[in-house]
C-alpha cells in the first residue's frame, strides 16, 4: 500500500468516526428535547393541580430555635426558556416555582438575633436561599457602643423551586431543587432516557412533603 493509500485509509476512518459521533450527538439532542417536552408538560399540569390542593409546606426555622408557623405552598407557576445552540433552538432550562406562606393568615413580621459567626452564616444563608424579605440591624451596647448582636427583621414568607437544566451534549438533565424539606438545596442529574412521568411523580411527592426516590 502506497503512503497516499495509507493517508486515504486514515482519512476514511476519521470521517467514519466523525459521522458516528455526529449521529450519536444528534440522537442525544433529540432525546434531550423530548425529555424537556415531558418535563414542561408535567410542570404545567402539576402547577395547575397543586394550586387547587395547596399542599403543606416544610418545617422552617432560620436559627434552628425559633420555628415558623405551619406553612403551605401556594402560587405554583411554571416557566421554560430556550437558547440557540449549534445553529438550532433548544431548551435551556425549565422551572417550577412556588411561594411558601403561613397556612393561616398573612406572613408575620418577626425577628431573629445572632451573635456568633456560625449562627450568622446559617441565618444569612437561609435568608438568601429562601429569598426572604428582611432588614439587618446592629444591636449595640447603650453605653460602650460595642456590637452585641445582629438582628434580622423579616417576613415569614419564602420561595421554593425546581430548575431543570438541559445538557444536550451529555444527554442529561440537571435538577436543582430549593427548599423542598427546609432551607436546603438538593441537586441530581438524570439521563434523558430515565425522564418520564414515573420519575417526575417521585419529584412531585417530594414537593408535597411525601417520601420520594427522585433524589
Amino acid at each position: 500500500m502506497s503512503f497516499l493509500d495509507q493517508l486515504k485509509s486514515q482519512a476514511n476512518a476519521l470521517q467514519s468516526q466523525r459521522s458516528t459521533q455526529q449521529q450519536d450527538l444528534a440522537g442525544r439532542i433529540a432525546q434531550t428535547e423530548q425529555a424537556c417536552e415531558t418535563i414542561w408538560r408535567y410542570f404545567n399540569e402539576l402547577a395547575r393541580q397543586l394550586n387547587v390542593i395547596v399542599p403543606p409546606g416544610p418545617t422552617l426555622s432560620l436559627d434552628n430555635r425559633q420555628a415558623w408557623p405551619e406553612m403551605c405552598l401556594v402560587d405554583f407557576r411554571s416557566d421554560a426558556r430556550k437558547k440557540f445552540w449549534m445553529n438550532r433552538e433548544v431548551y435551556d432550562h425549565l422551572s417550577l416555582g412556588w411561594t411558601i406562606n403561613p397556612r393561616e393568615g398573612k406572613p408575620l413580621a418577626t425577628s431573629v438575633s445572632v451573635n456568633f459567626p456560625p449562627d450568622l452564616e446559617r441565618v444569612t444563608h437561609r435568608l438568601s436561599l429562601g429569598q426572604i424579605r428582611h432588614e439587618r440591624h446592629e444591636v449595640r451596647h447603650p453605653e460602650k457602643s460595642s456590637l452585641l448582636a445582629l438582628r434580622f427583621d423579616y417576613q415569614t414568607q419564602a420561595f421554593g423551586s425546581v430548575r431543570a437544566t438541559a445538557d444536550h451534549e451529555a444527554g442529561e438533565v440537571h435538577f436543582r431543587a430549593a427548599n423542598l424539606r427546609g432551607f436546603e438545596v438538593a441537586q441530581v442529574r438524570h439521563p434523558v432516557q430515565r425522564i418520564n412521568s414515573v420519575l417526575l411523580d417521585e419529584l412531585a411527592r417530594l414537593i408535597v412533603g411525601q417520601a420520594g426516590a427522585f433524589l
